[in-house]
């Protein structure tokens, strides 16, 4: 701890020798703690002033006395300043240890260990409170931070007590410079970095945070989603290929009901019951965030998945659909634009978008509901998500103007 200091000089009148002879003690008070220590003086008690705390008269003993009990105060003040200087907590006992010349052995901690520490923690909590992908993204902070240190340091690791404000703002501009990070992807990996600064802030062992004065945003990506026509594209679209025409009918599947890659492919049978209209929804809770979920089932989306009920690879892994990987399923996207026309990078998450834009939010269901259905905690992600086209607009004012008409 750390805080005011304050000295008292006093008799220690319970340790007096035969001859009257009266220890002098002093007592030294921080932040509500004390500790006692002997001046290893002593003193008749008739000679003592313990309002001015010093050695009563003007001769030669008294002013020797007087002056050993000022340098030793003085040497107090001088370790207090010291153990300030450091920028660590410490408590009184500390300052009476270096005072007494009993010098503690202070653990240097560095960042490395911290981090490895943290991302072994999120691996073992894969699958109940982390996604795997949250996983790799830290072990690629703690890789980008090592070659970091590396570029800039020539050190494969560092005391944390070394990184400060140049350090984040060095780190920013190796991010953007040397990786080739853009803007968002930069503000994301020291949003991970920040964590482990957290976890040291928490635990005392630094006093300042360096992202104090670190500030930059995160820039609003304009997102691609698909227009009905384009989809319409896509479902017309007759494949010589399999492989094709079940990525086409997984990505129009999300584009019906708005589910994530990873939630398509975790998504069960039992996972789909009768809502509260009595027709077909899907309750599940997200991947990512285990929030809720609950979707009705647009007719095009029960057709698809009709389709493949009774496909073998769904049925031995109990699944809705026989999904391929992520990375297979966003290479065919791409073979399937080209084929179709549609002159847009496409991927799996663009589905997602499609669902908040031009299935859902265009044809007049309000945010709240898109949001709901959608998993988001608030509307503000869902915006990120949703766009309001300029066809809705259009038709909002168009309700208006004849109400103002009539």
């Amino acid at each position: 701890m750390i805080g005011d200091i304050y000295i008292n000089f006093f008799l220690k009148k319970n340790k007096a020798l035969v001859s009257g002879l009266t220890p002098v003690y002093l007592r030294i008070s921080l932040s509500g703690y004390r500790v006692e220590i002997s001046t290893r003086r002593h003193i008749l008690p008739d000679q003592w002033n313990q309002v001015t705390q010093k050695m009563r008269g003007k001769s030669t003993e008294a002013n020797a006395f007087n002056q050993y009990m000022k340098v030793m105060e003085q040497q107090i003040f001088n370790v207090h300043a010291q153990l300030m200087n450091e920028g660590r907590s410490f408590t009184v006992d500390d300052l009476r240890d270096r005072l007494e010349g009993k010098t503690k052995q202070v653990k240097i901690r560095t960042l490395i260990p911290i981090f490895r520490e943290h991302n072994e923690r999120i691996k073992q909590l894969v699958g109940k409170e982390y996604s795997a992908g949250t996983c790799e993204r830290y072990n690629t902070c703690l890789s980008h931070t090592v070659e970091f240190m590396q570029w800039q340091y020539q050190k494969n690791d560092l005391d944390i007590k070394e990184i400060d404000h140049h350090f984040i703002s060095s780190y920013d501009y190796y991010l953007r410079s040397k990786r080739g990070c853009s803007n968002n992807t930069t503000v994301k990996y020291l949003k991970n970095f920040k964590k482990i600064i957290r976890i040291c802030l928490a635990n005392g062992w630094i006093q300042t945070d360096p992202f104090l004065n670190y500030k930059v945003q995160v820039k609003e990506v304009v997102r691609d989603y698909l227009s009905m026509e384009e989809i319409q594209r896509l479902m017309d679209k007759v494949f010589s290929l399999e492989r094709l025409s079940l990525v086409r009918d997984i990505f129009l599947f999300s584009c019906y009901t708005g589910l994530a890659y990873v939630d398509v492919q975790k998504l069960t049978n039992a996972e789909i019951m009768l809502g509260i209209d009595g027709k077909k929804w899907i309750f599940t809770s997200r991947q990512k965030t285990d929030v809720p979920s609950r979707i009705p089932l647009l007719a095009e989306a029960i057709r698809i998945i009709e389709k493949y009920k009774d496909d073998p690879r769904s049925i031995n892994q109990d699944k809705v659909f026989p999904i391929l990987s992520n990375q297979k399923m966003n290479s065919y996207l791409k073979e399937i634009a080209t084929l179709c026309g549609i002159n847009k990078e496409l991927t799996f998450h663009i589905a997602r978008h499609t669902f908040a834009t031009t299935v859902t939010l265009s044809n007049g269901v309000p945010i709240e509901s898109v949001s709901k259905m959608l998993g988001h905690k608030n509307i503000r992600t869902t915006q990120h998500y949703a766009k309001i086209l300029d066809s809705k607009v259009s038709e909002d004012m168009e309700v208006l103007r004849k109400k103002l008409e009539s």
